[in-house]
């Protein structure tokens, strides 16, 4: 229950000590006051969920006054008003000023009881909305329409009516959370929040906090009482996101609340019970972390219920033109580019990747690729950008599969048009000549900008001119080796950036 704590300001001793009996009923711990002074100390001191204001009071006190007050407060707690002399001006006036509900003497307690329904159903909407109000990620749908999604998507199906506990795994970047928020909208808990939480961006000192919440005064910091994600969740589902890398300490804790459905909150003694569907996904194998003593062997049987495999996407090769085409698209409108296709030759290179990220990894490249395509309504190879990073700023772009497309930069750089020099097995080359390779290689794969090479290289203008002298004054003086060039033709071709000098192999 959201409304916990709660202040009765009421001068009539009776119909005090009555109200406060019956809200203790109610498992509410309650402070009953006869006056604003009394009222004022306490909200001061401490966070209250919900407070029954009486308008009259001694010494010609309004309520009013402190029902203004308390809007202005950063923690507000619910007010509901109190009066024997109920008018519709006094009525709309209170609720203008932020009162929760109107009670006119004398009530019953079944008015009490609707007014903390009420309040509760409010206080937790209020809560559930402030909390996903700050999820920001994208709402993908499960795409694709190959055998192994197919089988998937019939898996969900039945599972989702159920209220089993769910254990989602798969690699990184398969759409694991995409599975999880499938089976939350086609589960009868579907119009009930769906609460994640993410239990490896989370440090361990917190993650018992973040799910069970804690009281006021738990800990340093802990200014206000606070609802964890178990509490938000009440009447949905949660999404415990990575659950391989909670805690040991917290695992036990978690296992109660999949067992009992009731927790306490750090700090405080009240034991609160809650309606909860459990998903859980990870990208490792448990039944391995189970064996190395790192994740409890009781918490896994719990959890893995009913096991989801997602598969990677190379076992899904049919959705991957598929879902290139639909972020395409949807890149497109967000960044407001031309991008509308992609090339066949782009086309092919993407059908061929190895996805090692999987759908994330695809999402990033399409995205990227929109982006480098500006005004091109063709997405073509040389906007594609897989595979590691070349240097610091940009990576590596995979060109098309053609003859006449510029050679990947690596560490030995040729002329266009010959051959790489056979690799002698025993002969390991020099720090230097790797060197000078690489940034022959450099120069090659920026087109012979030296600006941009240097760039990439991570090292300033002035140093890669300074190399490219030395390498010139090296190719004059050597005496050994395949026969170099003569000294202004080496010294052009460093100097202007064109095709790199043969180097032994």
């Amino acid at each position: 229950m959201s409304i916990e704590k709660v202040v009765v300001v009421e001068d009539e001793l009776a119909l005090r000590l009555s109200l406060e009996a019956h809200l203790r009923q109610r498992r509410c711990d309650v402070l009953a006051v006869s006056n604003l002074a009394a009222a004022r100390e306490a909200v001061a001191k401490d966070t209250f969920d919900l407070v029954f204001l009486d308008i009259r009071l001694p010494n010609g006190e309004e309520g009013t006054d402190l029902l203004k007050e308390l809007q202005a407060r950063p923690q507000r707690p619910l007010v509901v008003i109190m009066t024997a002399a109920a008018s519709v001006e006094s009525a709309v006036d209170c609720m203008r000023n932020g009162a929760f509900d109107y009670l006119t003497k004398p009530f019953s307690v079944n008015q009490i009881d609707f007014v903390l329904k009420k309040a509760d159903e409010f206080s937790r909407i209020v809560r559930v909305n402030q909390f996903l109000s700050k999820e920001t990620d994208a709402d993908w749908e499960l795409l694709g329409g190959s055998p192994p999604i197919e089988r998937l998507r019939l898996l969900i199906r039945q599972v989702a009516r159920t209220q089993a506990t769910v254990l989602i795994q798969g690699e990184s970047g398969t759409g694991k959370e995409l599975v999880a928020r499938a089976l939350h909208k086609e589960s009868p808990r579907a119009s009930a929040p769906l609460i994640k939480v993410n239990c490896a961006a989370i440090p361990d000192n917190l993650i018992e906090s973040e799910f069970f919440g804690h009281e006021k005064g738990a800990f340093t910091g802990a200014l206000n009482k606070r609802e964890g994600r178990f509490e938000l969740a009440h009447g949905g589902t949660i999404l415990l996101d990575e659950i391989s890398e909670i805690a040991p300490s917290v695992q036990a804790k978690l296992l109660r609340v999949l067992q009992e459905r009731e927790f306490e909150r750090v700090g405080g003694a009240r034991t609160i019970k809650v309606d909860v569907r459990v998903i859980a996904t990870t990208n490792r194998r448990l039944e391995q972390a189970v064996q190395r003593k790192e994740f409890r062997e009781d918490l896994f049987f719990r959890i893995n219920v009913v096991p989801i495999h997602v598969p990677p996407l190379r076992d899904r090769r049919e959705d991957i033109l598929y879902l290139a085409e639909h972020f395409l698209h949807w890149f497109a409108r967000k960044h407001g580019c031309a991008a509308e296709r992609l090339s066949d030759s782009c086309a092919g290179i993407l059908s061929g990747h190895p996805w090692p990220g999987n759908v994330r990894e695809l999402q990033n490249v399409i995205e990227r690729a929109v982006i480098l395509a500006g005004d091109s309504p063709v997405i073509e190879p040389v906007h594609l950008c897989l595979g590691s990073f070349s240097g610091p700023l940009a990576p590596a772009p995979i060109p098309a599969p053609a003859p006449e497309s510029p050679a990947p930069a690596s560490v030995c750089a040729c002329p266009p048009g010959q051959a790489p020099p056979a690799e002698n097995p025993n002969h390991f080359p020099p720090l230097h000549e790797l060197e000078k390779r690489h940034i022959y290689a450099a120069l090659e794969r920026c087109s012979n900008n030296r600006t941009q090479a240097a760039r990439v290289l991570g090292i300033s203008v002035r140093t890669l001119r300074n190399k490219l002298n030395e390498y010139t004054g090296q190719a004059a003086g050597s005496s050994e080796g395949p026969e170099e060039p003569d000294e202004p033709q080496a010294a052009s071709r460093a100097l202007n950036g064109a095709s790199s000098p043969k180097f032994n192999a």
